[in-house]
C-alpha cells in the first residue's frame, strides 16, 4: 500500500455531524462521575495492532482501573467479580456488536484468617503459598450465540514485591493461556502504558514548554499499574464470514471498543457484606481515547458510559462539530485553527478513513477501527498516520503511539489546507514515550511496576525535596537531548536540551533485547537497578529519585547510569547530586 499522506486523509474526510471525539488529551482514566466513584470497571485505554511476531493475528489489550498504586495493600487491585468485562467487534460497519469476548471473575482464599495476600514466597501461580487468587471465564458471543472458550483460567497475581515474588515476569507469563483455535489471552496487572502530561492538560491546558514538542513534560501516569485483557486473536476468528481479511471480501475492517456490564441493583447488607440483583447494565464503555473525558459535557457522561455507538449521532451529534479545545488553544496560545464545524476531524474518529479503515456502508459509531490487511511497520513512528505509517493511529493503536500529541496536531487543523504549519503541527506534552519499555513479546505490555523501587514522577519545574539536582556538571556528550540520540542504535541520553531537577534518562533500544538500566556510585557499587527486563525496540524512560534499592535518599556526590543490553554496557552517564 503506498503511503498515506495528511493530504489524503483531508480529502477523504466526510461532513457528518456526529461528535467526533476530537478533544483527546489523556487516557480515560476519571472520564465520568459514575466511574470515578466506581473505579474497578472504568476502562482507562484501548489497543489494537497487528504484531509484527503475530502478522496473522489482531492483538487487543484492553485497560481497567485507573491509577493503581504499586504498593496498595493489603488489599491489592483486582478484577471485580461482581461485573462482567468485554471486548466487543464490530465487523459488518454498522457500529453494532456482532461478536463479544466476555470476562467473568471469581476471587478465592485459601486462608481467610490472615490479613495476607500471600503467606509465603511466591515462585509458581499454583503456589500454596499465593492466598488470594482470581480466576476468569471467557465466553465468545458471536451474534448471540454463547461459547466458553476457557473456564478457570488464572489471573496473575499482583506483585506484591521482590521479596514475596522473586521472580515475578515468570511467574506472571504462567497465567498466558493458548486455547485451542490459537487466541492468546493475559490477563492481570501490568504497568500503565499509556504516557500523558495529565497535570498540565488539565490545569488550564498548560503546555510546560511551549509549543510542545520541546520536552519537558511529567508522565502524570508514570509509575501506576492498570489491570489488563490481552488477547491475540487469529484474524479469520474476527472477520464477519470467518475468512481470511480480504478488501474484495469486504471483511477487512472491524471496530473494537472495550465495555463494563453491572447488575442493576447494589444492597448493602446489616453485616457489611454487598449483595448483586436484577440484570447487568453497562457502566463502562471505551474506543478511541478520551471521547468521554474532554469531550462529552458533564451532564452527559454517564449516559455516554451507557450508550451504544449506533446511537452516538442521535445522543451526542452536537458536542464536537466546534470543539472546545480548538477554541482553547487560540484563546490561550493565539493558535489560529480551522472555523466551525470542523468536518476535518469526524471521519478519523467516527467512520473510520475512506482508503484506510472505512467500512463500505459505515453507520457511524465511536470505535478504534483497524484494516486488517495492513501489514505491521518494521520502523514504527509514534506519529502513525500523520506520519505515512498507516500501521498506526488512529489504524488501530499500538503502545508506542503517542496520541495525546497526534490528536491536539489534528485539533489544531494539521490535516486542513494552510493549517499544517507551526506551531499547529508542533503541538504536544512534552511526553513522547513510556516509563518501562514494552515486552518484544506477547503481552506485550510492561510488568507492573515494582512496589518497593516504582517512582511518580516529581515536576518538572522547582525544588526537589530529596536535593537531587539531577545531570549537573556534564559536558555536552553527556548531556544529549532526544534529538541528539543516536537513531537506530542502542543509547542512553538525557531528555531535555538543559537537563535540571527531574530531568529523565531516555534509552533508545534498536532490537530486541534483554535491557539493563542502573545506577552506580564512584566505587563502581550498584546503587539502584531502574530496568531490567526483556524489551521491545523503542524509546522509553526512566526516572530516578536519588534512592538506593532500600529507599534511603543517596549521599551527594557522582553517580553513574549504565545502560546496557544483552549483558554489554552501551553508554553511561553521569549524574550529581548536590
Amino acid at each position: 500500500m503506498r503511503p498515506f499522506r495528511s493530504s489524503s486523509l483531508l480529502a477523504a474526510i466526510v461532513t457528518l455531524t456526529l461528535a467526533a471525539p476530537s478533544v483527546l488529551l489523556a487516557s480515560s482514566h476519571s472520564e465520568a462521575p459514575g466511574t470515578s466513584k466506581d473505579r474497578l470497571i472504568d476502562d482507562t485505554d484501548l489497543y489494537a495492532w497487528v504484531a509484527n511476531d503475530a502478522p496473522d493475528a489482531v492483538t487487543i489489550v484492553g485497560n481497567w482501573v485507573p491509577l493503581i498504586e504499586p504498593n496498595s495493600g493489603p488489599n491489592f487491585a483486582s478484577f471485580d467479580d461482581n461485573a462482567s468485562y468485554y471486548i466487543n467487534v464490530d465487523n459488518v460497519g454498522d457500529s453494532h456488536k456482532h461478536l463479544r469476548f466476555e470476562f467473568k471473575f471469581t476471587t478465592t482464599r485459601q486462608n481467610g484468617s490472615t490479613f495476607l495476600y500471600n503467606t509465603g514466597v511466591v515462585n509458581s501461580i499454583n503456589d500454596p503459598t499465593l492466598n488470594v487468587r482470581q480466576t476468569y471465564t471467557l465466553t465468545r458471543i458471536e451474534n448471540g450465540n454463547e461459547t466458553v472458550l476457557v473456564s478457570g483460567a488464572p489471573v496473575a497475581p499482583y506483585f506484591v514485591g521482590p521479596k514475596s515474588m522473586p521472580n515475578y515476569g515468570a511467574l506472571a507469563s504462567e497465567a498466558i493461556q493458548t486455547l485451542s483455535d490459537g487466541t492468546k489471552v493475559f490477563v492481570g496487572p501490568r504497568d500503565d502504558p499509556f504516557f500523558v502530561d495529565l497535570a498540565a492538560v488539565f490545569d488550564l491546558l498548560t503546555i510546560r514548554k511551549v509549543p510542545g514538542d520541546k520536552g519537558k513534560g511529567v508522565d502524570g501516569v508514570g509509575g501506576y499499574n492498570v489491570m489488563s485483557i490481552v488477547m491475540q486473536i487469529p484474524k479469520a476468528r474476527l472477520t464477519k464470514d470467518g475468512q481470511a481479511p480480504a478488501a474484495n471480501l469486504n471483511n477487512h475492517i472491524i471496530g473494537i471498543w472495550d465495555t463494563a456490564e453491572r447488575p442493576q441493583t447494589r444492597t448493602i447488607n446489616g453485616d457489611g457484606t454487598v449483595s448483586y440483583s436484577g440484570p447487568d447494565v453497562q457502566v463502562s464503555r471505551l474506543g478511541m481515547p478520551l471521547v468521554n473525558e474532554v469531550v462529552i459535557p458533564l451532564k452527559d457522561k454517564d449516559k455516554f458510559n451507557a450508550s451504544e455507538p449506533f446511537n452516538d449521532v442521535a445522543n451526542f451529534g452536537g458536542s464536537v462539530v466546534d470543539p472546545e479545545l480548538a477554541k482553547l488553544f487560540n484563546l490561550l496560545y493565539g493558535i489560529s485553527v480551522p472555523p466551525a464545524p470542523r468536518s476535518d476531524i469526524v471521519a478519523v474518529f467516527a467512520t473510520g478513513v475512506a482508503g484506510l479503515n472505512q467500512p463500505a456502508g459505515v453507520s457511524p459509531g465511536e470505535m478504534l477501527r483497524l484494516n486488517l490487511t495492513i501489514a505491521p511497520s518494521a520502523h514504527p513512528n509514534r506519529f502513525g498516520v500523520l506520519a505515512g505509517d498507516v500501521a498506526g493511529f488512529p489504524n488501530g493503536r499500538r503502545l508506542t503511539d503517542d496520541v495525546v500529541d497526534i490528536e491536539e496536531r489534528v485539533v489544531a487543523g494539521v490535516l486542513v489546507d494552510g493549517f499544517n504549519i507551526a506551531p499547529n503541527n508542533q503541538l504536544g506534552d512534552g511526553i513522547d514515550a513510556n516509563d518501562l519499555p514494552f515486552l518484544p513479546g506477547f503481552p506485550y505490555v510492561a510488568p507492573p511496576q515494582n512496589p518497593f523501587t516504582h517512582t511518580h514522577h516529581p515536576e518538572q519545574h522547582g525544588s526537589n525535596p530529596k536535593g537531587l539536582t539531577d545531570v549537573l556538571g556534564l559536558d555536552g556528550s553527556s548531556a544529549a537531548s532526544p534529538a541528539e540520540t543516536r537513531q537506530g542504535r542502542n543509547s542512553l541520553s538525557f531528555a531535555g536540551q538543559n537537563p535540571g531537577p527531574a530531568s529523565a534518562l531516555q534509552y533508545e533500544i534498536a532490537q530486541v533485547a534483554h535491557v539493563t538500566l542502573r545506577i552506580y556510585d564512584l566505587q563502581g557499587r550498584e546503587v539502584r537497578t531502574l530496568v531490567d527486563q526483556d524489551a521491545a525496540p523503542g524509546t522509553f524512560r526512566a526516572h530516578w529519585d536519588g534512592r538506593g534499592e532500600d529507599g534511603v535518599a543517596a549521599g551527594k556526590g557522582v553517580y553513574f547510569a549504565r545502560f546496557a543490553t544483552d549483558g554489554r554496557t552501551v553508554d553511561t552517564r553521569k549524574i550529581v547530586l548536590q
